[in-house]
């Protein structure tokens, strides 16, 4: 793959062969975000989970202290008072049924995250084979199949993110903007690392935690060490 000559300029910024601390990563991320939009600062950690088993599966939902820097769109399916509660915490779109043919049949697909009561899952359910592969079909682990829907509005809305294993068994999730401070971007770091240490599986054997890789969109990897981890 032909890199450009700024992407080649911030490669030559990182040593490949060093395993760098967060706070170092961090800068470097930063320092190699070069493009002319606000890069996002994504994190990348490569499990020794085999996602095949469902006791090694790992997905869950952690709130970062400074937001990811992106505004969310929230869409709520619920009905009754469900309605007026979602609306009133500030939910982009709610709605039921009508949705339906709306995101099968349009693709409309114009949010961020899905938030359901459990009364409308049998209604989600039928957007499994559009939301699932998207990642957007809501989940209880992730606090996104609730009662409360404030709350699980509120706590989106704040920069709450969801983290789960993709086929390769690596976590992708982003931790903020390139335009944020070396300090929120660490915080938001070790909000993650800290619920991804306590995901751990107890089925699973060996080493957790092979690696972390911290990269803006366009920039280069920069390795994080695991050591502390």
């Amino acid at each position: 793959m032909k890199h450009g000559k700024k992407y080649s300029d911030a490669a030559k910024q990182i040593d490949r062969s060093v395993a760098y601390e967060p706070a170092d990563a961090i800068a470097l991320a930063k320092k190699t975000a070069v493009a002319k939009f606000d890069e996002t600062i994504e994190v990348h950690i490569r499990t020794g989970c085999d996602g095949r088993h469902a006791e090694q599966q790992i997905r869950g939902a952690v709130v970062l202290p400074n937001g990811t820097g992106k505004t969310v769109k929230v869409l709520v399916f619920a009905k009754g008072e469900k309605v007026n509660e979602a609306e009133a915490a500030g939910a982009d779109y709610v709605g039921g049924d009508e949705l339906i043919p709306k995101i099968q049949n349009e693709g409309w697909l114009d949010f961020d995250v899905v938030v359901a009561t459990p009364d409308m899952m049998g209604v989600v359910g039928r957007l499994g084979k559009t939301l699932g592969p998207k990642g957007l079909m809501p989940n209880p682990k992730a606090g996104t199949v609730t009662m409360d829907v404030a709350k699980a509005i509120a706590d989106i809305k704040a920069g709450k993110i969801e983290y789960r294993l993709d086929k390769s068994n690596i976590i992708h999730v982003p931790i903020g903007k390139a335009s944020f401070t070396e300090e929120k971007l660490q915080e938001n770091f070790n909000a993650l690392m800290e619920a991804i240490v306590k995901a751990r599986p107890s089925a699973l054997k060996g080493q957790f935690l092979r690696s972390i890789t911290l990269a803006s969109t366009m920039g280069p990897g920069v390795k994080v060490s695991v050591a502390r981890f």
